[in-house]
């Protein structure tokens, strides 16, 4: 175990550390930083354009807490009733997932795009109610075509998740309830959801934290804009210490995302003691 302790130390903590100590400094990555105290995390606290991307990450965790899961449970249900052509279905929905995200990101904004993309197809055939639409260039569009875009790609690698929890369900509960006449509803709600609560709660858990941490798709298709409409704290952080120079002000922002984070740990791990999740 002391190798990998000694690579923990040096990839995590070591960086780690470093980033809270520059959190206290006003540093622009090349001259020697200065020690600002906590000038960065109260200007954070002021910033609109922090708070706007940290209500962007709310938004983004509640709508992956409800669609992608959502999805994923009634697919993977729907599957696992399956009795042939369960692996097919398994691998093509899983694709989406194993694919670049620069590619995957390149691909929709070519089929977003108001010029040659999907509304102009449409239009060619005689549907022309999206003809025109600027997905990723309406303020208010762009948040959730983003969103529209990573659940494409997410809700795949729930299902599979969530598959493999279900065929692991005692099959004579699925017997006796059949028995007892339940229909497909009643043994989702009374055998399926409560057999695989670990799972789901597990899921959930990091759904929340990758929502937090959500870069790529965003950085990719819009890059924050238009005006700001899909900016989340990473795309913040990103553009502070890399564009602006800000590092030390990009670090207050990387301890927001970790406090979140911690938070939501320590959050499940108090509920699945006081509920008895793993029972």
């Amino acid at each position: 175990m002391a190798p990998l302790l000694v690579v923990n130390l040096l990839v995590i903590t070591g960086p780690g550390t470093a980033s809270i100590l520059m959190s206290f400094t006003d540093w622009d990555g090349l001259n020697s930083p200065s020690f600002v105290g906590l000038a960065n995390y109260a200007e954070l606290f002021r910033a609109d354009a922090v708070l706007n991307a940290l209500w962007h990450n709310v938004i983004w965790t509640l709508f992956f807490l409800v669609v992608p899961m959502a999805m994923g449970l009634l697919g993977a249900f729907v599957l696992s009733r399956l009795r042939r052509g369960q692996i097919v279905f398994r691998v093509l929905y899983f694709i989406p997932y194993v694919l670049a995200t620069v590619i995957s990101a390149a691909i929709w904004r070519q089929i977003m795009d108001p010029d040659g993309g999907i509304g102009d197809a449409l239009a060619g055939i005689g549907i022309p109610f999206l003809a025109d639409v600027n997905f990723l260039g309406n303020p208010s569009l762009a948040l959730g075509s983003v969103a529209f875009v990573n659940t494409w790609q997410w809700w795949g690698f729930l299902l599979v998740i969530f598959l493999a929890a279900m065929q692991a369900v005692e099959p004579s509960l699925y017997e006796a309830a059949k028995l007892d006449g339940a229909g497909p509803v009643r043994e989702f709600w009374s055998i399926t959801l409560p057999s695989i609560r670990p799972t789901f709660v597990f899921l959930a858990l990091m759904t929340i934290i990758w929502s937090f941490l959500v870069f790529d798709y965003i950085y990719v298709l819009t890059q924050g804009g238009p005006a700001g409409s899909t900016d989340v704290l990473s795309t913040v952080l990103y553009r502070e210490a890399f564009e602006n120079r800000r590092q030390g002000y990009a670090s207050a922002i990387a301890m927001l995302l970790s406090v979140i984070s911690a938070v939501t740990v320590i959050g499940y791990l108090v509920l699945r003691r006081r509920l008895k999740w793993d029972v």
